[in-house]
């Protein structure tokens, strides 16, 4: 019988996670049954948990996972039983060892990338993927910022951001990760503080930054805006330390014609041929080697307390991922 993770109320993951057994289901139009080999894990899971992002309750969680076709709904031309398969978005509840999907939004996996490491790129590669070609298009030249630069996010971002011709000046939260940021391109590696404007200012000979990629959000927001270059783009991803502060629009011109944008996932692969052509980028650099999925860790779902333990608790030094 298969299993799921439900999440009956927020609050700590011991406190909101509970393994059920449910029904293998018969898929409906447009609809086919994934028996799950891998899942996901990201950081909007553990804020779905906590409720600082909105989830209707009770709910499975999870959005992105990897398996394979197992039943085929009418209509279903995309897919067939048997089909090796990755998704992220769409209805919550990868966190389970099988589950009803919409057939059109399953990318077929390459022969040469596994369940595990499917799951383990797709959520963030595709992040990275957007981050860099879309919200700012890094290229030659390009100075990039990232927070972060040692996590799952980062391991993605820093070496495809090298390989399109950037520098990269990485921001770690301890003195521990900075060999890591390094191991994956990181061009120069700084421990977080508040003096950070004044480090990027050196290490760029006064010319700042042109985009920064900023997950940590209030502890860190005015920091990022005095480490821009004028027109520069602090690209607000994330909000570890809480929300970001309002900002006066006279202070953006004050500091230089600054660009603050705040982008989303759901913005940039809710439609069927643009998430299409996102996940074909991201396993294409997956194949040719441009990046490489690091899990830190693959946990049963049965322990998908100890994941979240670990992810929200900032032990993870990579990716984690469930196995049912």
């Amino acid at each position: 019988m298969p299993i799921s993770v439900r999440v009956e109320r927020t609050g700590t993951p011991s406190e909101a996670l509970s393994i059920v057994n449910c029904d293998e289901l018969d898929p409906g139009a447009g609809q086919v049954w994934v028996e799950q080999e891998a899942i996901g894990v990201n950081y909007l899971d553990v804020m779905q948990r906590k409720g600082t992002a909105p989830l209707p309750l009770p709910n499975g969680l999870g959005l992105e996972g990897a398996g394979r076709v197992t039943k085929v709904g009418p209509g279903v031309s995309n897919v067939r039983e048997g089909d090796r398969v990755a998704y992220i978005l769409g209805p919550v509840g990868s966190y389970a060892s099988g589950r009803l999907y919409p057939a059109d939004r399953l990318i077929s996996l390459p022969d040469t990338v596994s369940f595990e490491d499917a799951a383990a790129v797709l959520f963030k590669g595709i992040t990275a993927q957007y981050l860099i070609k879309s919200t700012y298009p890094v290229k030659k030249g390009t100075t990039v910022l990232m927070y972060g630069a040692a996590g799952a996010l980062g391991q993605l971002l820093v070496p495809w951001a090298k390989y399109l011709g950037a520098t990269v000046i990485g921001v770690v939260s301890k003195e521990a990760s900075v060999a890591r940021a390094r191991d994956i391109g990181c061009d120069e590696v700084l421990v977080w503080g508040s003096d950070l404007p004044e480090r990027v200012i050196s290490l760029t000979n006064g010319g700042r930054v042109d985009v920064i990629y900023d997950g940590v959000g209030r502890e860190t927001f005015a920091a990022s805006l005095d480490s821009l270059k004028p027109r520069g783009l602090l690209a607000s991803i994330g909000a570890s330390s809480g929300p970001p502060p309002a900002v006066e629009m006279s202070t953006l011109n004050t500091k230089g014609s600054l660009f603050v944008t705040r982008p989303g996932l759901a913005a940039h692969a809710t439609n069927i041929a643009e998430f299409q052509e996102r996940a074909t980028d991201v396993f294409s650099a997956v194949v040719q080697g441009i990046i490489k999925p690091r899990i830190w860790k693959a946990f049963e779902l049965s322990d998908v307390v100890d994941a979240h333990s670990a992810l929200e608790d900032g032990k993870a030094a990579g990716a984690i991922v469930l196995m049912p």
